[in-house]
């Protein structure tokens, strides 16, 4: 069910019936959740903030690890440790080691999607890990060589005019849509306090883009 939204309100709907769907944890997507869970493990963290609990799989993926990690959601339903937006994160400055952001911040409105980032940017202490849906048309290369082995790579298409941006009922926006394109969300990225390590698209899930965030340290 969709909710009416204002300005400082993620799109609230029966995402409890959506992760528990037959369809919902597909080939794609699990070789996202590889993703999701070995780029946040790569920045060597002590104390992790999941935002949007979605399934529970990565959480409890690297719990049973031994990682301290701890969960915020909107859904009261989904059991995160704490019921919470990610406009206002209720922890300290620098409260974590790494933050992550996997596939939530298109269900606000893009005028908040600043403000959300300078949230994850005040509560962890050096990255970010975050993804974001990109609809962007693309090229594959694979090749399995001798010696070298493979070699997986996407390659954008390069596009004259972008797709109309619609809300469909779950996002309000996506990379690659009319007003949305890359350039634009790195720019809000980068004013937001973050440089960006790395951004890259799953080869098994184009739709997913990574983006490895690093806390710029401000001098006074």
């Amino acid at each position: 069910m969709i909710m009416t939204m204002s300005k400082n309100e993620e799109v609230k709907y029966n995402k409890s019936n959506l992760y528990t769907e037959i369809t919902y944890d597909s080939k794609k997507r699990f070789c996202s959740y590889w993703h999701q869970i070995q780029e946040v493990i790569l920045t060597n963290p002590r104390q992790i903030l999941e935002i949007g609990i979605g399934n529970g799989f990565v959480s409890k993926y690297l719990k049973e690890r031994q990682f301290q990690i701890v969960t915020i959601d909107v859904d009261e339903k989904l059991k995160p440790d704490i019921a919470g937006s990610v406009l206002g994160i209720p922890f300290v400055d620098e409260s974590f080691d790494a933050v992550v952001c996997y596939e939530v911040l298109e269900h606000l409105p893009f005028q908040n999607f600043a403000d959300a980032l300078r949230e994850i940017n005040r509560v962890t202490r050096a990255h970010a890990v975050i993804s974001l849906p990109d609809i962007s048309g693309f090229y594959i290369v694979y090749l399995d060589l001798p010696i070298i082995g493979e070699i997986k790579k996407l390659i954008t298409r390069p596009t004259l005019k972008l797709p109309p941006n619609k809300f469909d009922g779950y996002h309000c926006w996506e990379i690659g849509k009319a007003t949305y394109p890359l350039k634009t969300i790195k720019s809000v990225i980068k004013n937001a306090g973050f440089d960006i390590r790395r951004t890259f698209r799953v080869f098994e899930c184009p739709y997913h883009r990574f983006f490895i965030l690093e806390k710029v340290v401000r001098i006074l």
